[in-house]
């Protein structure tokens, strides 16, 4: 911490060192990624956020007693904290013992039912305790069957080596660690291996080909063997959680699935069924399929208002949770006036029925579509009315970001300035570089179109620090093209903007702060979205920004004329930003 003299003081911040672990994860330097995370921590001691990162790098190494050691500090205060609950369910997982981390991640459920995590988390659990010991209803124990089994092993283990390895102890050691390794079916540890597959063959060839009796050649196979082992292991493992006679017949049954869901469902009762609709829709969503996953909700409608509430207790919060799927749904195929009506009955119900989840879900989701249209007065409304009950500093953090967007398409840059600010300091809070990196450049596009070139080049800079201790590139190169044009601003002294009044509605004006018209305007996705990532800023789909890379000059002509050639060069700039933000939502969650 301290090097010599005390006067020197730190090296760092817990913040500099935070930044620094998180972007050596996302590199892959997981053992250096523990030390950043290990000085933060002597920073910081107790800090859960950072304690739950340094447990997902030892899970990484595959040290899940530390993992674990980890994930249970973070909750020493929290028991609440849904992160922490999670890498621990997932350390438990890991370390084999799929009971306890099956209810660690329903513990999870119950606190975050919304997340997709704890679902997958609790799927995977049960599955890997049905490969281990078989589902309840398939496992019988009995007493029958021939014992000379084990007769025959205890003779095989008294016998003694044949006469020809005599003299030969490396021989015998090698041929023994070949008997040790367990037999399979070559196909099988093909399957379960992937890519791993083609280093045991190496291996054991490098193996064969090595004589164990020099020095060298000892010291390689001891090495070879070690790796075999290992893969061995690891094969062992992946078989129990996931046996291939399991998968072909999981494949076999889908297809039955397929071919009779109608009758299946039958056969499920209602809370089973229900489940297994909404995964499904989830996963449709999840991977761009928006016309199955539309398909698959309105039928699971029409089969759920057909239950009582007798069979479904929670039959309205079921109704109201499909209605937001039709709605995103019919969002993502461009159908915002149906997508609108979805997301207003989804809101309705949950006032109607004092459904706190379902008013808060579908406050959010009107507001994506208002913004989506164009309809911005709209959305700040609807979000504003959401802001009381949002549950998080991550969510008002995206809240804030979202009316200080809508702000500056209307072009009201000090009100979006004083929302960029607030989302700023709640991302702080929160410990989210990613959303301090939108809301710095939200700051700094507000201060560019108020006239403020030094704050606005300062804003920037602040952006550009964060994006490189993310290792986002893509939003770091449009950063630097946003500076280098503030700074000719500054250098030429050409640039003037002048704040409009609030309200002001001329045509001008609205010309100015249409998405068609807007050029002085960055918007930076972060490469590792956060949970709210999947929402779009207020513009349209993939593009809500253009790039302040090429300011239009202003020139003492009164006609207001752009220079000759500026269309051009802004053109190809503006394709430049726009290419790093699809990039940036390419790897959205």
């Amino acid at each position: 911490m301290y090097d010599g003299d005390e006067s020197e003081g730190p090296k760092g911040t817990f913040e500099i060192y935070k930044a620094e672990a998180d972007s050596l994860f996302k590199q892959g330097e997981y053992k250096k990624s523990i030390d950043s995370y290990t000085i933060a921590l002597e920073l910081q001691p107790g800090d859960k956020n950072s304690l739950v990162c340094r447990s997902k790098c030892y899970l990484q190494l595959g040290d899940t007693q530390n993992a674990l050691a980890d994930a249970e500090s973070s909750l020493s205060e929290d028991k609440t904290f849904h992160k922490g609950v999670y890498q621990k369910a997932q350390a438990l997982y890991y370390q084999g013992d799929f009971e306890l981390a099956l209810v660690f991640y329903h513990r999870g459920h119950k606190l975050r039912p919304e997340l997709q995590e704890f679902r997958l988390g609790i799927q995977k659990a049960q599955e890997a305790i049905d490969n281990s010991v078989g589902a309840p209803d398939k496992v019988k124990l009995t007493t029958e069957g021939d014992l000379s089994f084990f007769a025959k092993q205890d003779e095989k283990k008294v016998k003694k080596p044949g006469y020809n390895t005599y003299g030969r102890p490396g021989m015998q050691t090698q041929k023994k660690l070949e008997v040790s390794r367990p037999a399979g079916n070559e196909k099988t540890i093909k399957q379960l291996l992937g890519e791993l597959y083609g280093d045991r063959q190496y291996l054991e060839k490098l193996l064969k080909e090595t004589d164990p009796n020099t020095p060298v050649g000892k010291t390689i196979s001891g090495l070879v063997s070690q790796g075999l082992n290992y893969l061995d292991t690891r094969t062992d493992f992946w078989r129990q959680q996931k046996p291939m006679y399991a998968r072909k017949h999981e494949k076999q049954m889908m297809r039955r699935e397929n071919r009779t869901e109608g009758s299946s469902t039958a056969k499920l009762s209602p809370n089973d069924y229900i489940i297994r609709e909404l995964e499904r829709i989830d996963q449709a969503q999840v991977e761009g399929k928006y016309s199955e996953s539309l398909k698959r909700a309105q039928r699971c409608l029409n089969t759920v208002n057909g239950f009582t509430e007798d069979v479904v207790p929670n039959k309205m919060e079921v109704i109201a949770n499909l209605h937001s799927c039709i709605g995103n749904a019919y969002l993502e195929l461009g159908s915002y006036d149906k997508a609108q009506e979805q997301h207003q009955i989804d809101y309705n119900l949950g006032e109607e029925h004092d459904m706190e989840e379902a008013c808060s879900r579908g406050l959010d989701n009107l507001g994506r579509v208002y913004a989506r249209k164009g309809d911005y007065n709209q959305a700040i409304t609807v979000w504003e009315k959401k802001l009381p009950l949002s549950k998080s500093a991550l969510e008002s953090t995206w809240l804030y970001h979202e009316i200080g967007r809508c702000y500056l398409e209307m072009g009201k840059y000090q009100t979006a300035k004083e929302h960029g600010e607030k989302s700023l300091t709640l991302a702080e809070e929160a410990g989210e570089p990613q959303w301090q990196l939108q809301a710095s450049v939200l700051v700094a596009q507000s201060e560019l179109k108020l006239g403020d070139l030094s704050a606005a080049l300062s804003s920037f800079e602040l952006s550009l620090d964060l994006a490189r201790t993310q290792g986002d590139t893509s939003a770091e190169s449009a950063i630097k093209k946003a500076i280098d044009d503030v700074n000719n601003k500054i250098a030429k002294g050409s640039s003037t903007s002048v704040k409009p009044a609030e309200g002001e509605t001329d045509k001008s004006n609205n010309n100015a702060a249409s998405p068609a018209n807007d050029k002085d305007n960055v918007s930076i996705k972060s490469k590792a979205a956060s949970t709210k990532d999947e929402k779009e800023s207020p513009k349209s789909a993939k593009s809500v920004a253009k790039s302040e890379a090429k300011s239009e000059t202003k020139t003492a002509d009164k006609s207001g004329d752009p220079p000759p050639g500026s269309d051009s060069n802004e053109t190809d700039e503006n394709k430049e930003v726009n290419k790093s933000q699809d990039q940036g939502n390419e790897e959205s969650t």
